[in-house]
């Protein structure tokens, strides 16, 4: 019934851990308090921590993706079997040393199912040379994204003024890698960026690393990628979506009422919270102004630089009769991104059809091209080219890892995103 000089009885011990392992400390001592044993949050988890850590056998094809601890700050590794869906592992930092480390003492793993990161590609090279790498598919497409949207920043003009082309009037094709100074933002906000940029140039001019610039300067590692990776500061500028106001319901409303005559704003706004509309005079008042300042034959509002990604990187069965009809105007003003969407559409196929073996065609045609941000991408993708080749041929791919990490959120969330590393992985192992 109970171990000597234990206050617990086996049983009771038992139903503590399962307590525990279900809802850590705080809401696991709530519970417990309401069944009556009466025990501490640090007794909960005493109870965890004791419990042996599960064996794994080692995984034929691993998955080694990231997590964070606390955001912005520490990071660590998991590590799952992605043949079953399994966490087998937890290292205490995202760095290529404890991976080589942890593959050295298991060997036998036969593919490695990984981000782009540098270090887990070292780590997988010094800990498992004979191992295949395989690239996650997932941002792979997600950086075919961010690369078009700097391409279509690039040509925001052909956007913005329906009669512009890719070419000039004289037939001189304009060169994108120059800065448009017509079109450069202005402000406080554009000095900033432009000194940001130069700076961070002016470093790997001198030979510094990303990471070492990162490290120098306190950004984060992302700030200084999109500034090296930007060929303009003009480039590292992007188009935010209009934030939504409680008047965007009623706003149709108040454009029918105000052609018939009612214009008055203290009236719309008491016909509006009449009918109970959670809006302001002030918001009124400001809408309003604008309808007041429209003309009737008004041009239609050009498309953003984010929607127009999104009609390049979206499935084309997925877009609209009006998306369509957008897409091919913008296509028909601009030669270049009707050269970029053609690349779009090739990697999209690579991606669904499993046509690695047609990726270095595609790099090439694409480095032909000079196209801002999607060259930069593809010549990016030679430096693990054979991962990546791997990750766009091989049905494997990083989903039950995504999937590890989403279940590590909830532990993090139920332990109230205080633990330490230690606690953390006996939760993420037990569970």
């Amino acid at each position: 019934m109970a171990a000597p000089h234990a206050r617990f009885t086996a049983r009771l011990n038992r139903a503590l851990e399962r307590v525990g392992l279900a809802l850590a400390g705080r809401a696991g001592a709530r519970l417990a308090a309401q069944l009556g044993f009466g025990a501490g949050r640090m007794t909960l988890i005493r109870r965890v921590m004791a419990l042996p850590d599960p064996r794994f056998s080692t995984p034929r094809v691993l998955g080694v993706d990231d997590f964070a601890i606390r955001r912005g700050q520490t990071y660590s590794t998991v590590l799952t079997s992605v043949e079953d869906h399994r966490v087998v592992d937890v290292l205490p930092t995202r760095e290529a040393g404890p991976l080589a480390a942890w593959l050295v003492r298991r060997p036998g793993v036969e593919t490695i199912c990984r981000d782009r990161a540098g270090a887990y590609a070292e780590g997988a090279r010094r800990g498992a040379p004979d191992a295949l790498q395989v690239a996650d598919r997932f941002h792979l497409r997600q950086g075919l994204g961010w690369a078009v949207e700097t391409c279509v920043a690039a040509h925001r003009e052909c956007l913005r003024n329906p009669s512009s082309t890719g070419t000039p009037p004289d037939g001189t094709r304009t060169d994108p890698d120059r800065p448009q100074e017509d079109s450069a933002p202005a402000g406080r906000r554009a000095e900033r960026k432009k000194a940001t940029y130069a700076l961070v140039h002016e470093l790997l001019a001198e030979g510094h690393s990303r990471r070492a610039i990162a490290r120098h300067l306190g950004w984060g590692l992302n700030t200084v990628l999109r500034y090296a990776n930007a060929e303009r500061w003009q480039d590292t500028f992007r188009e935010n979506p209009p934030r939504p106001s409680r008047l965007d319901p009623y706003k149709r409303d108040l454009e029918r009422r105000f052609p018939e005559g009612c214009t008055s704003v203290t009236r719309l706004h008491s016909e509006l919270v009449d009918a109970n509309a959670p809006v302001t005079n002030q918001m009124v008042r400001a809408h309003i102004a604008t309808l007041r300042g429209a003309r009737p034959s008004a041009p239609p509002r050009p498309p953003t630089v984010r929607q127009v990604t999104g009609w390049l990187t979206r499935h084309p069965t997925t877009l609209t009769e009006v998306d369509r009809a957008g897409l091919k105007e913008v296509l028909a003003r601009c030669p270049e991104l009707d050269k970029a969407a053609g690349h779009v559409r090739d990697f999209g196929e690579m991606l669904t059809d499993r046509l690695g073996s047609t990726l270095p065609a595609w790099i090439d045609a694409v480095d032909a091209s000079r196209l801002p941000g999607l060259t930069g991408f593809a010549l990016h993708l030679l430096r693990d080219l054979d991962a990546v080749t791997a990750g766009l041929t091989l049905d494997w791919s990083s989903g039950s890892i995504e999937g590890a990490v989403n279940r590590i959120k909830k532990i993090k969330r139920q332990l109230y995103g205080r633990a330490g590393f230690h606690l953390l992985r006996k939760m993420i192992l037990l569970q």
